[in-house]
């Protein structure tokens, strides 16, 4: 052998006794045993990156980047406080669809009598969806001083329920409150006052989620509440609000009067009305409804599905609304405000199975997926002792993976196309209010 050869065949010996060959070490790292940096920047590694953060991100978006952009688009708004058009005050329907209320309607009603707004403007009227617990009886007990009742032969649900009312309603603004809420005396005439804008089609009131005995109480579902508060105030600053609140808002009897088919949500749909009509939708800071918090997460849990899924079924039915070609910067924020609020309860499943493959051979995936299980134990052992549970960072797991839960529920259903057309009332705690 020459020379040459000779040093070739010792230098191939001696790569072979420094470093094995490249396929030993794609077998290791297979195993788990040996994380290469080329397995890191595969496409598939990169694929599953994508996919684990994708909900993350776009909720980020959805409840930090888009307020701050509805922030800075205030901010470059003039603020114009309507002057008052008129003295005369406008007429007023108050519709109150129940189900199966008999322990708290009287106490409801007897509040929205001692309203402060002219009694020969106002018209109380109670839609009982075919209650069958007395409540209906408790109702024409006060006949005397007002109240009126329409009721369903047969339960057809509370989007029906208030689809019907349009036909009695003599007032020119209509206002749905739930019947277990607080309004505050003073707070309709605040709602009332926001229609002498001529622009306005939808006025919603201020939520305020209360605790038993009218406890303004911290907590995860309060701070979620005053979190939406401020972005519709910020929403309303920059041109329209897209969802009203369901507890306490009022609408033009002109623009209710289409039904809305069973499936869906008049809360939300008002402000979509409303802006197909050319009128836009406002957040009313004066017009205050005080909200009891649910003691059981497991009935908050229920109420989120119901809520989101007929969201949802609502959402797509106005999905001409998404397009910005023609609806500008409405479209853009109900996308923003609503269908990237919902998208991550989809994405979610998908998302911790990408974390649970990245995980196999990835430190900080692996550590990422143990606070998700973790913290998914903690949410759902604080679900099913909700009520006997004192330590607050438990009843936030709890909240938290409630609320995710319901998300994706919401999703299964609104695939499935379940409609939830009839509703159970969530139980909450009765409140007083000085």
């Amino acid at each position: 052998m020459t020379a040459f050869g000779q040093g070739v065949l010792d230098g191939a010996l001696a790569r072979q006794l420094v470093a094995p060959p490249l396929s030993d070490f794609e077998g290791l790292a297979g195993m788990g045993r040996l994380p290469l940096s080329q397995t890191n920047s595969s496409p598939l590694f990169a694929l599953a990156v994508l996919i684990a953060a994708a909900p993350v991100a776009i909720a980020l978006y959805a409840y930090v980047a888009y307020p701050a952009i509805i922030w800075a688009v205030a901010r470059l708004r003039p603020h114009i406080q309507a002057g008052v058009q008129s003295e005369a005050w406008p007429s007023v329907t108050i519709t109150v669809p129940v189900y199966n209320e008999v322990s708290s309607i009287r106490t409801t009603l007897e509040r929205l009598l001692e309203l402060d707004y002219p009694k020969d403007k106002l018209q109380l009227l109670v839609l009982s969806d075919a209650s069958n617990d007395g409540t209906d009886d408790v109702v024409w007990k006060l006949a005397a001083r007002g109240v009126e009742l329409l009721r369903a032969p047969v339960r057809r649900g509370k989007t029906a329920a208030e689809n019907s009312a349009v036909a009695v309603a003599r007032g020119q603004i209509i206002v749905n409150v739930d019947a277990t809420v607080i309004i505050p005396s003073g707070s309709l005439k605040h709602l009332i006052r926001a229609f002498d804008d001529p622009t306005v089609g939808v006025a919603s009131g201020r939520d305020v989620s209360v605790g038993a005995a009218g406890r303004y109480e911290a907590g995860a579902e309060s701070g979620y509440t005053s979190y939406e508060m401020r972005l519709r105030d910020l929403e309303t600053r920059a041109g329209s609000i897209v969802g009203a609140s369901g507890c306490f808002y009022g609408i033009r009897h002109t623009i209710r009067v289409a039904p809305l088919p069973g499936g869906l949500s008049w809360d939300f749909a008002s402000t979509l009305v409303a802006r197909q009509q050319g009128y836009r939708s406002v957040s009313v800071p004066g017009a205050v409804c005080l909200v009891p918090r649910t003691a059981e997460i497991r009935s908050e849990l229920r109420r989120k599905t119901r809520t989101m899924a007929r969201g949802l079924n609502t959402l797509y039915y106005f999905r001409a609304l998404m397009n910005p070609f023609t609806y500008g910067s409405f479209a853009f924020m109900l996308i923003s405000h609503k269908l990237f609020r919902w998208v991550p309860y989809l994405l979610l499943p998908v998302a911790i199975l990408a974390l649970g493959v990245l995980a196999i051979g990835n430190t900080l995936a692996a550590v990422l997926l143990g606070i998700v299980v973790v913290g998914a134990l903690t949410g759902a052992a604080a679900i099913r002792y909700g009520s006997s549970i004192r330590f607050k960072p438990l009843t936030l797991a709890g909240f938290v993976v409630a609320a995710f839960s319901a998300g994706f529920l919401a999703w299964v259903d609104a695939f499935r196309g379940t409609r939830m057309v009839t509703w159970d009332p969530t139980p909450r705690p009765s409140v007083t209010h000085g």
